[in-house]
């Protein structure tokens, strides 16, 4: 009976050792993958913060164009007002010219009929005098036209140079909103990483679960180990 005993302990003291041997590799297993779990946790941390630092960066690049794009603008738009003014003087001179050269031409119709009604020599001084006058008034009025044609000229570029900036504007919205698809596609990508995350932590789970039935056997065992101890005693 007694040697009986002490097999049955030593086969017993022989389980409960597996048992602990077994427990020690899951335990290390288990702490392995928390460990590495630890570390791609940490990495993705890492790439997420530097790309939302990238984002923020580019958007702010971005903003800043836009801003200094939106100051030209409003420059140029001052500087046509500027322009639009000066035609508008120009356009007041012009008027000026028109009433000067107008009169004159009235008064020599006027002499004309004078030197009709008397012959007289002064008359065609006069009138030579006027012709002169008419000439110079003419020749004012071309100044005048080529200034405007210049004006009209420089009108044009700033035009042609507010659509280009429009153009600009576009592109760089297209800029933008192609940036954001990228970044969420990366994100994207982000995600399908944090679902391997989930796999390993599912893993993880299992390894927990197993642990639990390693105590639940142990539980056993020890409850093994006090019949026999019982037994023992009897």
């Amino acid at each position: 009976m007694m040697r009986m005993m002490i097999v049955m302990m030593r086969m017993m003291m022989m389980i409960i050792m597996m048992m602990m041997m077994r427990m020690m590799k899951m335990m290390m297993m288990l702490m392995m993958m928390i460990m590495r779990m630890m570390k791609m946790m940490m990495m993705m941390l890492m790439r997420m913060m530097m790309m939302i630092m990238m984002m923020i960066m580019i958007m702010m690049t971005m903003m800043m164009m836009m801003m200094i794009m939106m100051m030209m603008m409003l420059m140029m738009m001052m500087r046509m007002m500027m322009m639009m003014m000066m035609r508008m003087m120009l356009m007041r001179m012009m008027m000026r010219m028109m009433r000067l050269i107008m009169t004159t031409i009235m008064k020599m119709m006027m002499m004309i009929l004078k030197m009709m009604m008397i012959g007289m020599m002064m008359r065609m001084m006069l009138m030579v005098m006027m012709m002169m006058r008419l000439m110079l008034m003419m020749m004012v009025m071309m100044m005048m036209m080529m200034m405007m044609m210049i004006m009209m000229m420089m009108l044009m570029m700033i035009m042609m140079m507010i659509m280009m900036m429009m153009m600009m504007m576009m592109l760089m919205m297209l800029m933008m909103i192609m940036m954001m698809r990228m970044m969420m596609i990366v994100m994207i990508m982000m995600m399908m990483k944090m679902m391997m995350m989930m796999k390993l932590m599912m893993m993880i789970m299992m390894m927990l679960k197993m642990m639990l039935m390693m105590m639940m056997m142990m539980r056993r065992i020890m409850m093994l180990m006090v019949v026999m101890m019982m037994m023992m005693m009897m």
